[in-house]
């Protein structure tokens, strides 16, 4: 996989990129006030920077909130570097974005072995609706997307470093079918993994939710390692993958569980922090260190039954069966004042991602458990375990006050689902040579699908933006009726 460290695979990537961060950032500071949930994230992110916890002003006291505060911090990093008004508060997420076109271009293109593929990944993520919205507010959800996604990145080139070690252990005349530590590479430290698990504390320190793929990438991690033992004629691939990565999966949930209390550091460092002297306001002892991991555990566990009782209806809440069919829309923002040369205008921010884009994904889902099981495929396995477990979830909750924009941590594997697919209609079976015909017009099929996804997003590009618009013409965009508007 030398090829991936080219100069020109990096161009391309960054080409990409930089379309994304175009679109993005320009006019990022419109509208000039907070829209939808900015209104508690923005002013929490402000708090953190004077405060170092988040305070309620109305209560002049530690303010109760249910998120943990890597997000904010995030957010609370552009306030600092361009000012306390939109843009500022803006800028930390339009970077995440952007930088997770860069991501995902790299990763397609490591999965897939293919320029042309990874920068289709690329683009159907710097083209989608709902990215693009998320990347121009300040919410959390971006900044999730962006640890799961290099989380899985990372743990992608454990898997190529632990092949790599193994060819060259046999290479060198290591017998796998011997017994003891001879049947085995040397000790090597499983770097990649390591920052795999630090990345996905970081995850967790945005949202709980990135709890969810804990058993994913430990899925995918005692996967890759039985099937390399396999190949190379281990005689007990499942024990001795067991018995040889129990320590260092140990080690990873470890650095989860550091990383994602360091998170927690200005709750740590500050007196004022909610529950911050939960023991010492009860009259009971406050031991150093044991005594504020006992505040901050009563402090989660308030934010835990917040979470398990929110089930308040709500006239945008969507339930997870509908996020794949584009069944309900979330108006971040609207405003009917604003002149477009027409007697009736509409400006509105809606949260929706690019239609085209967003029907494929489940068509995509089934023809890569197709191909990956027809062609013995571990990438396939690998989208589909990061997928499944970004969704799947969320319909054990089916009473609890859900929105579309939870569904946005699962969007790169549904990209990279979209872009399995496509490759394989291009491609011929493994062992088989290359049908030119195949390639030629599954090269086209994948052309003009990222063409007309670039058509669609631009036609509704007026409602991503807060573009003010004629009535009539915003009807027009309601596809799917009173679901969308």
């Amino acid at each position: 996989m030398r090829y991936l460290m080219t100069a020109p695979a990096w161009f391309a990537a960054f080409a990409v990129a930089t379309i994304g961060a175009v679109i993005r950032i320009a006019n990022l500071g419109s509208p000039n006030s907070e829209i939808f949930d900015e209104v508690h994230y923005v002013g929490d992110a402000n708090d953190m920077l004077t405060r170092g916890v988040e305070w309620d002003v109305i209560g002049n006291g530690p303010a109760y909130v249910v998120h943990p505060p890597l997000g904010k911090w995030m957010i609370a990093a552009g306030i600092k570097a361009f000012g306390y008004d939109s843009f500022g508060w803006r800028i930390g997420a339009a970077v995440i974005g952007v930088a997770t076109i860069l991501m995902i271009t790299r990763v397609a293109h490591r999965l897939f072995g293919s320029l042309v593929l990874g920068c289709a990944a690329g683009l159907l993520m710097a083209f989608d609706g709902m990215h693009f919205v998320l990347s121009r507010s300040a919410l959390l959800d971006i900044f999730l997307m962006f640890f799961v996604l290099a989380a899985f990145g990372a743990l992608v080139l454990d898997r190529d470093q632990r092949r790599e070690r193994w060819a060259r252990f046999v290479a060198d005349g290591g017998d796998p079918g011997a017994s003891g530590p001879a049947s085995r590479p040397a000790f090597a430290v499983p770097w990649w993994r390591l920052a795999s698990a630090a990345l996905l504390g970081c995850a967790t320190g945005v949202k709980w939710s990135a709890l969810a793929f804990l058993p994913a990438l430990l899925i995918l991690v005692m996967w890759w390692e039985i099937g390399v033992r396999r190949r190379h004629g281990a005689r007990r691939p499942v024990l001795d993958a067991f018995l040889d990565e129990l320590l260092w999966l140990v080690v990873c949930f470890a650095i989860v569980v550091v990383v994602y209390l360091a998170t927690w550091s200005g709750w740590f460092l500050t007196d004022t922090g909610y529950y911050r002297h939960w023991l010492r306001d009860r009259g009971l002892s406050e031991p150093f260190f044991f005594g504020d991991l006992r505040n901050l555990i009563e402090y989660h566990h308030a934010a835990l039954q917040f979470h398990l009782q929110l089930d308040d209806a709500h006239p945008f809440a969507s339930p997870a069966w509908t996020w794949l069919v584009l069944g309900r829309s979330l108006p971040f923002y609207i405003d009917r004042s604003v002149p477009c040369g027409a007697t009736d205008c509409i400006a509105e921010i809606v949260l929706l991602g690019t239609p085209l884009l967003w029907w494929s994904f489940l068509p995509a889902l089934l023809l890569t458990a197709w191909f990956g099981v027809a062609r013995r495929d571990w990438r396939a396995g690998a989208i589909l375990v990061m997928s499944a477990f970004a969704l799947v979830p969320w319909f054990f909750f089916s009473t609890r006050t859900m929105f579309y924009f939870y569904a946005l941590p699962a969007e790169p594997f549904l990209i990279l689902a979209v872009v399995f697919t496509l490759g394989m209609l291009a491609s011929s079976p493994r062992g088989m040579p290359q049908d030119f015909a195949r390639l030629q017009t599954g090269t086209v099929i994948a052309g003009a699908f990222v063409i007309l996804v670039v058509l669609n997003f631009a036609f509704f590009f007026p409602i991503y933006s807060g573009e003010s618009i004629p009535t009539l013409d915003w009807a027009k965009r309601m596809w799917l009726g009173n679901r969308w508007a």
